[in-house]
């Protein structure tokens, strides 16, 4: 334990969330979400899942880990999750895992529907989550929102997944500046990474290791660490942002993709 000012100090052997503190994965059922959930839980955080009832019947949370139907994009739906969960404890972390991608199409051809589809989807539902939890967060509590690096590095027929993930990352930002300093907020944006995503995403398609929309080869070739993406690449930056060691980190982004991108 380091004391880095008077009423201040890190235990800087621990750089993800402190055990016992609470948190709540929002798409905890997902490939990354059960990978936070597990490395979270087996640290000793008292962890939540909150997600589809159908990914929760492909993918169930272990015992020790409570779980609670939500459909994000609803916004009754969310109330009631987080008034349910509340009336028990505040939150120490919240991360906002919701998201899904596109079939890959041009704006000219998009429909409407398919518009409102991914913002309802992937920024909708973010707005919706944090401004139900916002009031149930504890001092010094930690907002995570998974944005992606498509919202600075926007390739053809990404357009709608693009401008959904940059605004949610203004979405944090513009979360952290208006709780300092009770809260913090920040997002994670990953490359991409071996995750049922890339398929469609958990709970919305039936197999979830499906053809990618993906050229493999070619993506990795604009890696300078030439790889794709693990799961647990992403975990750690993520529990990082929720533990006590990134107390001096709120409105930022963590670009997590091999080099691909370095704004």
């Amino acid at each position: 334990m380091v004391k880095i000012a008077a009423n201040i100090e890190v235990d800087f052997s621990r750089l993800g969330p402190s055990e016992g503190s609470s948190m709540v994965v929002v798409g905890g059922c997902g490939g990354m979400g059960r990978s936070i959930v597990k490395a979270a839980s087996d640290s000793g955080v008292e962890v939540t899942v909150f997600d589809l009832q159908a990914s929760f019947e492909k993918h169930p949370t272990d015992d020790c880990v409570d779980f609670r139907p939500i459909d994000a994009t609803d916004e009754r739906s969310v109330k009631q999750a987080f008034a349910e969960y509340s009336s028990k404890k505040s939150i120490d972390s919240l991360i906002n895992l919701v998201g899904f991608k596109n079939d890959l199409i041009s704006v000219q051809e998009l429909s409407v529907s398919g518009w409102d589809e991914v913002i309802e989807g992937n920024l909708k539902s973010a707005f919706l989550v944090c401004n139900a939890v916002i009031p149930l967060m504890s001092d010094q509590g930690s907002i995570v929102n998974v944005a992606s690096g498509l919202a600075t590095r926007v390739l053809p027929g990404y357009s709608p997944y693009s401008a959904s993930k940059a605004g949610l990352i203004a979405l944090t930002k513009g979360i952290a500046i208006e709780n300092v300093p009770r809260i913090r907020a920040n997002a994670v944006a990953p490359a991409a990474v071996k995750t049922a995503f890339l398929a469609g995403g958990t709970g919305r398609v039936e197999n979830e290791d499906g053809d990618w929309d993906l050229d493999y080869q070619k993506y990795i070739q604009n890696i300078p660490l030439g790889r794709l993406g693990e799961v647990d690449d992403v975990v750690g930056p993520i529990l990082f942002l929720c533990g006590s060691s990134s107390r001096y980190m709120t409105g930022q982004v963590l670009w997590v993709n091999g080099g691909g991108l370095m704004p």
